[in-house]
């Protein structure tokens, strides 16, 4: 996979390289805190970090990765949890979710990089490769309760994860309402027992539409 961040988990360097990462990634987060994702500029950050915008261009190519590098870094900090059974795994996770986007600003960087995926594929490229890294390292919780025999073996770990986080984005972008440890509760209980009654089955590799058109 060839992406303009670098993959979530992937060891990162130390020393000056990484100090310079720190000084880039708070800079893009406090310019998006004052002006959005509309007003960010690559001049901007480097003016704001002290570093050349040569630098940013040859390390991070583009605004949209210099961004999706900070949705990484800052999901790093949802742990993915391994209590020895899926329905704990789940409200652990779900709880670890509305607690990371009770703080406003992180509820804002999530629907400024969504507003901008809509208007500009390079945007909407990142987003994916974004959310598509994050859900396969979700999907591990998942395929682990598959192995202990807790879950239908055709089950698709992406899909149950998938689930998991849409009531969070639908509460903060479409409702536009904060989230809360009730919808953490409630979505844990509702993908679990929807993955007990086997609907997140895995689909035929030819199944690309519904009803497999």
């Amino acid at each position: 996979m060839t992406t303009a961040h670098h993959a979530p988990g992937e060891t990162r360097p130390g020393g000056r390289t990484a100090r310079t990462r720190q000084a880039v990634l708070t800079a893009v987060f406090e310019e998006l805190d004052e002006g959005g994702f509309a007003g960010l500029t690559m001049e901007k950050v480097a003016q704001r970090s002290g570093i050349h915008v040569a630098t940013l261009y040859r390390r991070w190519r583009c605004i949209e990765g210099l961004v999706c590098e900070l949705l990484t870094e800052l999901s790093s900090d949802v742990p993915l949890p391994d209590s020895g059974t899926l329905p704990e795994d789940l409200r652990q996770l779900a709880r670890s979710i509305a607690d990371f986007f009770a703080e406003a600003r992180m509820s804002c960087l999530i629907e400024a990089v969504v507003s901008a995926a809509a208007r500009d594929p390079q945007a909407a490229a990142v987003l994916r490769s974004f959310f598509g890294e994050r859900l396969t390292l979700a999907g591990r919780m998942v395929q682990r309760a598959v192995d202990r025999g807790e879950l239908p073996a055709d089950t698709d770990p992406e899909d149950v994860m998938s689930a998991l986080g849409a009531p969070f984005y639908y509460r903060i972008l479409i409702a536009r309402r904060p989230v809360d440890r009730h919808l953490a509760e409630s979505a844990a209980t509702a993908v679990w027992a929807a993955a007990c009654a086997g609907a997140y089955k895995k689909r035929p590799a030819n199944d690309t539409a519904p009803g497999g058109g």
